[in-house]
């Protein structure tokens, strides 16, 4: 007699799909079988049981100049819950003053009182960190794998400076993760339209060329491959830049890479909406043409991009208003961390771009492997419970009005999906059932994660 116990679903993880229930003891898998029974029981009949998806690129109370991202770590969290998410991870930024270690503390503090499912932390490695490089080893030891690196704005690191974290990184055993694009160029464009009268939302794109993003996809790569470490590239867009992840993997590199729904979904075109409509889809890299966007599922059939996060980092309107007379002003960032794994399912599985153990490999498998999140992201005895049963037939309407994310606007608004989550459980707990959510804040726990 288990705890809990799923019953009659069927169970797709990354590579099979069969019809078996799911036994759970306090918070872990216990037992995968036929005709199991628990003092609490979930009926998955004509249902996917899936692992919790896991979403490693997502922005919660993030400040950026004097606007902070509109999701906290619970509003954030309980969305990523009702879409199916049971894990995420953050980031941490140091003060000039700060050890690595006294910037942690101070996040997870944050995030502790806060999170309603389990997070990890990307510990940033800005130009005032590389005089603390030494420090990696305690970061990793306490818990931070992977390292954010940034080819752009005012944590941009120069390519001395890239050399150095990649060579830190590599001898602490952790991955650095990188927003790659050429700085310099884009500081240059930005300054050549402003200056001609060009600032409409419309010229962000303009001001960030895809094959420039390209180069410094490259860049890193060739400084990864030469200081021998294994390196991921964050959200990618455009064709340009997936041509140099897959020239670096066929010469056998550890070159990872990553899209997000916005890119999957949407293309440059908003840009043109007028007023602020045309400023809430600005995020960095830039939305391409709509040649792109079948380029990127293309991609991910493929496996040459290997999984799906959001980047989320919700602004309100108003704080997208602001940079309505200077593109290069308006804070960046869009909403996704609630709908992503359903739009995967419906625009991706349920289209025919990729079978259901594809999806779950992107959502859920690879970026518990590749974040190093042993106890995640897969459905087998000894694992985590956490787990989704997922109704393929549900439809849903997104909107304002039906997602949970704490910000007036949506991407993705009046965009339908075939496939919902019904019931999310984080470590045997039901968080989420039939709409109702049962979480509290500070239920989520600080994931110590290793490779």
């Amino acid at each position: 007699m288990f705890d809990l116990v799923i019953k009659n679903g069927t169970i797709v993880t990354a590579t099979h799909s069969y019809r078996a229930d799911i036994g759970i003891n306090g918070e872990t898998i216990a037992a995968i079988g036929q005709n199991l029974a628990g003092k609490q029981e979930i009926d998955a009949a004509g249902k996917l049981v899936t692992p919790g998806a896991i979403d490693i690129h997502v922005h919660l109370e993030m400040p950026i100049g004097s606007f902070t991202s509109a999701d906290d770590f619970f509003t954030g969290t309980r969305a990523a819950a009702f879409g199916g998410t049971t894990a995420i991870v953050d980031f941490i930024e140091t003060q000039p003053d700060e050890t690595m270690l006294q910037a942690l503390a101070a996040r997870k503090a944050k995030a502790d009182a806060r999170a309603a499912i389990d997070y990890g932390l990307h510990m940033t490695i800005g130009p005032t960190d590389i005089a603390k490089l030494n420090q990696l080893p305690a970061v990793y030891k306490a818990g931070c794998a992977t390292f954010k690196l940034y080819m752009a704005y005012g944590l941009r690191l120069n390519d001395g400076e890239l050399l150095q974290a990649l060579e830190a990184i590599r001898d602490a055993g952790g991955l650095p993760v990188v927003h790659a694009e050429n700085w310099d160029v884009i500081s240059t464009l930005i300054a050549r339209n402003l200056a001609a009268g060009r600032a409409e939302p419309r010229w962000h794109p303009r001001s960030r060329p895809a094959e420039i993003e390209a180069e410094a996809a490259g860049r890193v790569i060739d400084l990864a491959e030469w200081v021998g470490v294994p390196v991921h590239i964050f959200h990618v867009g455009c064709q340009a830049v997936v041509e140099r992840i897959v020239a670096a993997r066929r010469r056998g590199l550890p070159v990872t890479a990553e899209t997000c729904p916005q890119y999957l979904l949407l293309d440059d075109t908003v840009y043109n909406r007028p007023g602020v409509e045309g400023a809430l889809p600005v995020c960095a890299p830039p939305l391409r043409p709509a040649t792109e966007p079948p380029l990127m599922w293309q991609a991910l059939a493929q496996n040459h991009l290997q999984l799906v996060t959001t980047d989320h980092c919700p602004f309100t309107r108003a704080d997208k208003a602001t940079g309505l007379g200077d593109f290069s002003k308006i804070p960046g960032g869009v909403p996704a961390i609630e709908a992503r794994f359903p739009l995967l399912y419906s625009y991706g599985a349920r289209a025919g771009h990729f079978s259901a153990n594809r999806w779950v490999d992107m959502a859920c498998t690879m970026p518990a492997k590749l974040a190093g999140f042993r106890r995640k992201g897969h459905i087998a005895v000894g694992y985590d419970a956490d787990l989704v049963v997922f109704n393929p037939e549900k439809s849903m309407t997104l909107s304002t009005e039906t997602l949970y994310e704490n910000v007036d606007w949506t991407p993705y608004e009046g965009v339908s999906v075939t496939g919902w989550p019904e019931v999310t459980l984080s470590r045997g707990y039901v968080l989420v059932q039939n709409g109702e959510f049962f979480g509290k804040p500070g239920q989520g726990r600080f994931v110590k994660r290793s490779f």
